[in-house]
């Protein structure tokens, strides 16, 4: 079976709406290569079919749309080439007790064919020239979130929970998160990408991170309405499916109005918790935070047993890209991925969270103040020959 599964239905005009479906509900529909690969062809395909008049992105089973990448197989295969091709790269680094994938192994490795292509289809979506909506029921973790914050129409139910969880794996928000979540008011971003907290429907409502709001269980009623669309030029487009849209959210609103927005409540925490003009005072301000909240307990959590490392590049990451466009921040994420993908904070984290999950990761500061200042630089400084 495929891992995506795509399909299209006639519309009452004879265009047709175009479906995408991830197919691997087992790992909640976790992205893997081989999903990129048809994703980016045949997004590319329906974008010059002038018979698509729109494209619904889903994911299979009841559970997800997705929960992230698939980061085990990555990690599987920079092991072999941290074992087959090291470098320690300087002196700063050989505390680490692994050694560090060369510049010119990672240029040519499977994480950069990985990190380019997901970025490629991430980008697609933001700039594609018909509407997308993507059905954002259950989880949407990661790399998903890359996939959804793109569409034009991002629909959440009440059982969407959403996360940039990365911190917990010894990587960053990637996916176009330092667009997204710099977007947010607030600081709000800033948390959420250095705590990886879980938030709800009502919480990327009314941060602007989705923009429909509509029962799951309306969903095969709203194809229906769709099919009957007099679909005209993609421009119309996009007014019709607002239209088409509006009475399912009117139908949805008192279930919306009525769930709590952790976001919303701890507004003032957040502020106050983020104001500090560094990475390690916001850090330690976080952890230090006594409250009774469990929505703000576990945000503590997360950033606890998470990577300091981690959170430091979060921090240095968004700060940095705070004006650059949507283009140049996945430019930016392809070379701090690879950084990441070449130093072993990240196979560490994976190893304990996924694949021995010991959840006991050791990683390579346990201190945030005793990461060098030299070392933050290595991991934004540009690689060499990397294609864009």
């Amino acid at each position: 079976m495929s891992p995506v599964i795509f399909s299209e239905i006639k519309t009452k005009n004879n265009k047709r709406i175009a479906f995408a479906e991830l197919n691997a509900p087992k790992s909640l529909n976790a992205l893997n290569m081989s999903m990129f690969v048809l994703l980016h062809k045949q997004l590319l395909a329906w974008q010059s079919n002038d018979e698509i008049a729109m494209v619904i992105i889903q994911g299979a089973g009841d559970k997800a749309f997705c929960a992230g990448g698939d980061v085990v197989s990555l990690c599987h295969v920079l092991k072999e080439e941290r074992e087959n091709s090291a470098n320690i790269e300087s002196n700063y680094l050989t505390q680490t007790s692994a050694s560090i994938i060369n510049d010119e192994t990672i240029i040519a490795s499977f994480g950069h064919e990985f990190f380019s292509l997901e970025y490629q289809v991430d980008q697609l979506i933001h700039e594609f020239t018909k509407p997308i909506l993507v059905w954002g029921d259950g989880y949407i973790m990661g790399g998903g979130i890359g996939l959804f914050a793109g569409a034009s129409h991002k629909v959440v139910t009440e059982k969407t929970l959403l996360a940039m969880p990365e911190i917990t794996i010894g990587l960053y928000p990637d996916v176009g998160a330092s667009w997204f979540l710099n977007k947010m008011p607030n600081n709000i971003g800033l948390f959420l990408g250095m705590t990886g907290a879980i938030f709800n429907a009502a919480d990327a409502l009314n941060i602007g991170l989705a923009n429909v709001g509509i029962n799951s269980s309306f969903k095969n009623d709203v194809i229906a309405d769709l099919s009957n669309i007099d679909w005209q030029s993609n421009n119309e487009n996009y007014d019709l499916l607002d239209q088409a849209l509006s009475k399912f959210v009117q139908q949805s609103e008192q279930a919306f109005k009525s769930m709590l927005s952790n976001i919303v409540e701890h507004q003032a925490v957040i502020t106050q918790l983020t104001h500090f003009d560094n990475g390690a005072d916001i850090y330690q301000a976080i952890l230090a935070l006594e409250t009774d909240n469990d929505w703000l307990q576990r945000a503590q959590g997360k950033l606890r047993k998470g990577s300091p490392l981690s959170a430091i590049i979060t921090y240095q990451h968004l700060i940095m890209s705070r004006d650059l466009t949507l283009a140049e921040c996945f430019a930016a994420d392809i070379n701090l991925s690879l950084r990441c993908c070449q130093y072993p904070e990240l196979s560490e984290g994976v190893r304990a969270l996924l694949i021995d999950k010991d959840k006991s990761p050791r990683w390579t500061y346990e201190n945030i103040n005793d990461i060098p200042a030299e070392l933050l630089t290595w991991f934004f400084t540009p690689l060499k020959n990397l294609s864009k």
